[in-house]
């Protein structure tokens, strides 16, 4: 399978998504609830995907304490079954669960995208 799509199709698709961020929230809810992007290091995601057994990288949508919606990324086997807990590792924050990410807004690239001009 391939997971590619052109520059074109992301852009459509990230711009799409902008011009649509107020319609599909509730009124009254401010749309910084829903961010642009999230940036995560090199090392964290090859970390993740250098597990012993890791063959998907999985993103997952939740939210923080303030509804502020935030990707979720962990590894999955090749099962498909989500890789949590590393051994040795028991439910901390250094298990391979990535999420503390620099988010946009309000922490977006210094250098305009053609993905978030």
């Amino acid at each position: 399978m391939n997971n590619h799509i052109s520059l074109q199709q992301a852009i459509a698709m990230t711009t799409r998504y902008r011009e649509n961020k107020t319609s599909i929230l509730a009124p009254g809810v401010s749309m910084d609830i829903l961010c642009i992007s999230e940036t995560f290091p090199k090392l964290a995601v090859t970390g993740l995907l250098a597990q012993e057994g890791a063959e998907f990288l999985r993103i997952y949508y939740g939210m923080d304490e303030q509804l502020d919606v935030h990707a979720i990324v962990v590894a999955a086997d090749k099962d498909g079954k989500d890789m949590l807990t590393s051994a040795g590792l028991t439910g901390t924050a250094d298990d391979p669960i990535l999420e503390e990410a620099s988010r946009c807004p309000p922490l977006c690239p210094a250098v305009p995208s053609p993905l978030n001009p």
